[in-house]
């Protein structure tokens, strides 16, 4: 790609990489998307947080073949948001925009946090706040001058209202039901059961796996499933909304009309979460005005890369979430 002429059409690469893999898309600005590739495979993390070059092998092909199939000569922006990237990003930071330049031609690189992306998908360059919830949880927010953010911790020492703690919540009270303690709920019992067979082998299935946090979260729809005639069930639920609700007022500008949008895969559980999230959010952040998400995080990576190649990305620049190096070759 790099020995195509100059005068081709241009174009911009836009990716999000996460826990499930990789996903890519090639666009022209003013067109839009026009072609897009996944990969199941996520990007490896090792002694310097993120794997670049781990990152760059799915990368490259899947960027040519795009280009190819947009019609795409060059790539003059791109932007790769990454889960981690905040705290694992060292090595992103120090050989991708390099790497880029090298393989793709690409000039111009924007790196983000996967909730900086999740930011721009759902609400674009306005101030405000986004709570991403899905296994894990994290909150940001900005004023368009700074970012802040709020969770993001991990299942043992964070993610409050996560798939994984609303998971974990309900495999307590199935637990409590088992042992006759007070809290328990016999309807998350049965469904615990018919999950992971009987309570006492449930700590030996569970505490060895790497994958606990994930483990943990594929219970979450069960407490939701519970919660419309189980009150134990829905008081997880209204705790988890309670906790979003902390994290969002943690992040979400204190003056003006900000806006709030919630967006990851949590929310697919409907109203049992929604409901009580939006009389929380209510009850704290009476400023703020709470809209659907208009995208997710690879529509933000999109947005972001469109701005970006037309030197108008308007959300703020910082090492540890948005990091905007100076353009390869100047």
């Amino acid at each position: 790609m790099t020995g195509r002429s100059a005068t081709g059409t241009a174009g911009f690469l836009a990716v999000d990489s996460g826990g499930s893999g990789v996903r890519a898309v090639v666009g022209v600005p003013g067109r839009g998307p026009l072609a897009e590739r996944r990969s199941a495979e996520p990007v490896r993390t090792g002694s310097r947080g993120i794997d670049a070059g781990h990152l760059m092998t799915q990368l490259v092909p899947m960027a040519r073949e795009l280009s190819e199939e947009a019609g795409v000569e060059r790539l003059t922006a791109a932007v790769v948001g990454a889960a981690g990237f905040a705290t694992l990003g060292d090595a992103l930071r120090a050989e991708l925009p390099g790497a880029l330049a090298r393989e793709l031609g690409v000039r111009s690189v924007a790196l983000a946090a996967d909730a900086v992306t999740a930011y721009a998908g759902a609400l674009g360059p306005r101030p405000g706040a986004v709570i991403a919830a899905g296994t894990g949880l994290i909150a940001v927010g900005t004023d368009l001058a700074g970012w802040r953010r709020a969770d993001g911790w991990g299942h043992l020492l964070g993610d409050c209202g996560s798939g994984a703690w609303i998971g974990r919540a309900g495999l307590e009270a199935a637990l409590r039901a088992h042992d006759g303690r007070d809290g328990g709920s016999p309807a998350l019992l049965v469904r615990a059961e018919e999950a992971f067979g009987p309570m006492p082998g449930l700590p030996g299935r569970l505490y060895p796996r790497a994958d606990r946090a994930a483990v943990l979260a594929s219970f979450a729809p069960q407490v939701a499933a519970c919660a419309p005639t189980d009150p134990v069930a829905a008081g997880v639920l209204r705790s988890a909304a309670r906790h979003m609700a902390e994290s969002a007022a943690a992040v979400c500008p204190p003056t003006g009309e900000p806006l709030i949008a919630p967006t990851g895969g949590l929310f697919r559980m409907g109203d049992p979460l929604l409901v009580p999230l939006a009389e929380e959010l209510a009850a704290r952040l009476p400023h703020a005005r709470r809209v659907t998400a208009e995208g997710d995080p690879l529509h933000g990576s999109v947005r972001m890369a469109v701005d970006l190649a037309a030197g108008a990305l308007a959300l703020p620049h910082d090492e540890k979430m948005l990091y905007v190096p100076p353009a390869q070759g100047d």
